[in-house]
């Protein structure tokens, strides 16, 4: 028995191939093939578009998928499915950083536009129509929503008088003069999988498992261990310095005036950290990288 997984083509594509790597699994992509492997005998991987991968899964021709809230509740605002889709794993990740995008209003820094009661009677466009007609039918405000087929920053003023477009950054839109008026949903990547899968015992083990596995590499993303041996008489003036995911592990040595600290702090206070806690009477400081972290 395999497991269908669907992994999302596109802007997130590399982003979810590391975040697997960490999680322990290497999936290798061909550019002539739309089914990578994966060195997990378990797991069939196919490449979908994350605009598709909701009503694949919906459908049952997957398993299980990766894909953004944005694309399952579009998919959703076009009626019932086939089964149903539940989400096994929140997975806060994009294809530039480890967060969140948002989908946004904007239209042209010099246009008549100011608030989302303004566009009354307008033309967006967006790839992201579905959810975008219930964003303005909840204001009660009538637009005409278009599919943009993309490069959809570039359409105002000419092709559409606003825009409904992913960002992370907002940097494109700076870019092409655009200003942003009101977010229409954020959107981060969710492991969603069918009722039928989840109602196969084994499928329903190995997508927890994946969905583990993945959980715990975002949560080791930009943490690093940290193992130090320093006199008891110190002790405290130490762990005073030291952040915890939980509390500091405290060993005793073979020696009873010592003891060994193991703790686990944000890579980028490490810099700062490390020398403040040799002054304060640390010893054979290790810093160590960290690729999953199960809480």
């Amino acid at each position: 028995m395999t497991l269908k997984l669907g992994i999302p083509k596109g802007s997130l594509q590399d982003s979810t191939i590391q975040l697997f790597q960490r999680a322990g699994f290497t999936i290798y992509v061909s550019t002539r093939s739309y089914f990578p492997s994966i060195d997990d005998p378990e797991i069939d991987c196919m490449l979908i578009r994350a605009q598709e991968m909701a009503r694949y899964v919906c459908d049952g021709v997957l398993d299980a998928g990766l894909t953004g809230q944005d694309w399952i509740r579009e998919h959703q605002l076009g009626g019932p499915g086939k089964h149903t889709l539940t989400s096994v794993a929140d997975l806060i990740y994009a294809k530039q950083s480890f967060g969140k995008v948002r989908w946004v209003l904007a239209a042209p820094e010099d246009s008549r536009f100011k608030t989302p009661t303004d566009f009354a009677g307008a033309t967006i466009a967006t790839e992201l129509v579905r959810v975008t007609k219930a964003y303005f039918d909840a204001l009660n405000v009538n637009v005409n929503v278009e599919f943009s087929w993309g490069a959809t920053e570039v359409k105002p003023p000419v092709l559409a008088d606003a825009i409904v477009e992913a960002t992370e950054t907002g940097s494109t839109l700076r870019a092409n003069r655009l200003r942003i008026i009101d977010t229409v949903m954020e959107s981060n990547t969710q492991l969603i999988a069918n009722d039928l899968s989840l109602a196969d015992p084994w499928k329903r083990t190995k997508i927890e498992n994946v969905a583990l596995l993945l959980r715990a590499a975002i949560e080791a993303q930009g943490r690093v261990g940290i193992m130090l041996n320093v006199r008891r008489d110190d002790l405290e003036r130490v762990l005073a310095l030291l952040p915890a995911l939980q509390r500091p592990t405290i060993s005793s040595l073979s020696d009873e005036d010592w003891v060994a600290v193991n703790t686990i702090i944000e890579e980028k206070t490490v810099r700062d950290l490390i020398p403040k806690v040799k002054a304060a009477g640390g010893q054979g400081i290790v810093e160590y990288p960290l690729n999953k972290i199960v809480v």
